[in-house]
């Protein structure tokens, strides 16, 4: 029977691999997605074959509330919101792996002797800190993105007081791994109260405009936690599935940060975006614009290049934008969108939303493909972004975008940007594109301002 459940395992495995690979490109990431569901189904079902093992009602009714509470969330959240359902997701990952850790502690402090070799008990310990700190980090992420937290928590010393509650974590899981079975239970408390504090502290200073990088790192550290108890408990598929979720997530949060042109350890200990903005002052005057002369210039371009942000997701107006690129494409008007790797709130956050809305893969690309274009491009539609497109980030050394890699909207020939009001973007940096000489801002709400253009080219 053994031989059967280890083949299970290998088998799902493989397939979260293989839906891995898949989730590479849009065209297949529904079937990865799939793909890596019918493992988890199959390292489910290998589970309970598991000899010696009790408490099949428990388990059963716990994957029945489970399943059902996700079921009934993934049918009624909004596109929108799908960066809090993510943070969500991370952080229960998290937690389950610390309540597992806690189990085995727990056990080991003498309630329930457990025989733990020193591997083993530093991994337990280790995947309840990182576990902890994600389920904690993750829930404050959720608080931030729904709005329940509007206000980044800074004050002064903030980074000693961290680092006094990481260096006093790491102080009591030694403790626990030399003690091993004489450990207390109020050492434990104490040990996982930190921890959770410790992530929720963590959290707090960091900006909405960071969440990107912020939800990639919970996502790595919940695939090394579940890895690590996935080891305690001697089971394969978690040990695998955990280091492949870690490994991903390490690298999508390498790759978020360098689009921002910044290291992890800025984004998590910096005052990013707390300034009053760059050193040098952007001079000129914003120059706004009426949606029916914005429809004829789009109507009669050859080439228009959209970019979407953070504020078309808040206007909810992508399926207005696609509604637009269809009338435009039907008079023979090349239409692309460009994707910021870091545009919105979450990795992806533009290229879920435009496929809610049914836009093609094809034309969508991102900053690598689609900046040789802009040149060429007779008019570039801004839509909800900022610090993404503000040449600021080349010109300016001072500037705390500087070297940031931008989408080069102001070579276009003409330039419309579509903004609620006249405000800095998250880093606080005056945008220069908007007082460009080609830019013309069109004052509105997205949704808005969408459904006049296309009610502007419908008359022509």
């Amino acid at each position: 029977m053994s031989w059967l459940i280890e083949s299970s395992y290998f088998l799902a495995a493989v397939l979260f691999i293989l839906g891995l690979q898949r989730m590479s490109s849009p065209v297949t990431a529904r079937s990865g997605i799939l793909w890596a569901g019918v493992g988890m189904i199959l390292a489910t079902i290998a589970t309970f074959a598991t000899p010696d093992l009790h408490n099949y009602g428990l388990m059963m009714l716990a994957i029945l509330i489970g399943s059902t509470i996700a079921f009934v969330s993934a049918k009624k959240v909004a596109m929108a919101d799908m960066p809090q359902m993510i943070a969500l997701y991370n952080g229960m990952g998290g937690g389950a792996a610390a309540a597992i850790a806690a189990v085995e502690l727990i056990k080991l402090s003498g309630m329930e002797h457990a025989d733990f070799g020193l591997v083993a008990l530093t991994l337990a310990v280790l995947g309840a800190i990182i576990g902890t700190v994600s389920l904690s980090g993750s829930i404050i992420a959720f608080a931030k993105l729904q709005g329940l937290i509007r206000k980044s928590l800074l004050f002064s010393g903030q980074n000693y007081v961290n680092l006094g509650i990481f260096v006093s974590i790491i102080l009591l899981g030694l403790v626990t791994i030399l003690q091993g079975s004489e450990v207390s239970l109020f050492l434990l408390l104490v040990f996982f109260v930190l921890a959770f504090a410790f992530g929720i502290m963590m959290t707090l200073p960091i900006g909405g405009a960071d969440m990107p990088v912020v939800i990639s790192l919970y996502n790595a550290l919940t695939g090394l936690a579940v890895a690590f108890e996935g080891f305690v408990l001697g089971n394969a598929a978690m040990i695998i599935a955990g280091t492949v979720v870690g490994a991903a997530g390490t690298l999508l949060t390498q790759l978020m940060a360098k689009a921002m042109n910044r290291s992890l350890t800025n984004v998590l200990f910096s005052k990013f975006g707390g300034s009053s903005g760059s050193s040098t002052e952007v001079e000129g005057d914003m120059k706004p614009i009426d949606a029916p002369d914005v429809a004829v210039m789009m109507a009669y371009a050859s080439k228009v290049i959209i970019i979407p942000g953070y504020g078309m997701a808040v206007a909810q107006a992508q399926h207005k934008i696609w509604e637009l690129t269809k009338l435009l494409q039907e008079r023979g008007v090349d239409v692309k969108f460009a994707i910021h790797p870091v545009a919105g709130r979450m990795p992806g956050h533009m290229n879920v939303l435009l496929a809610e809305a049914g836009v093609p893969y094809d034309i969508i690309a991102d900053l690598d493909e689609i900046n040789a274009e802009f040149p060429q491009a007779d008019v570039a539609l801004v839509i909800g972004a900022n610090d993404v497109v503000n040449p600021v980030a080349r010109t300016d050394p001072d500037s705390p975008i500087y070297g940031m890699p931008i989408l080069d909207a102001d070579k276009a020939k003409n330039v419309i940007v579509v903004k609620r009001g006249r405000g800095a973007g998250f880093s606080g940096v005056e945008n220069g594109l908007f007082f460009a000489d080609n830019t013309r801002m069109l004052f509105g709400d997205g949704q808005k301002m969408a459904a006049e253009l296309i009610q502007s080219v419908k008359e022509f």
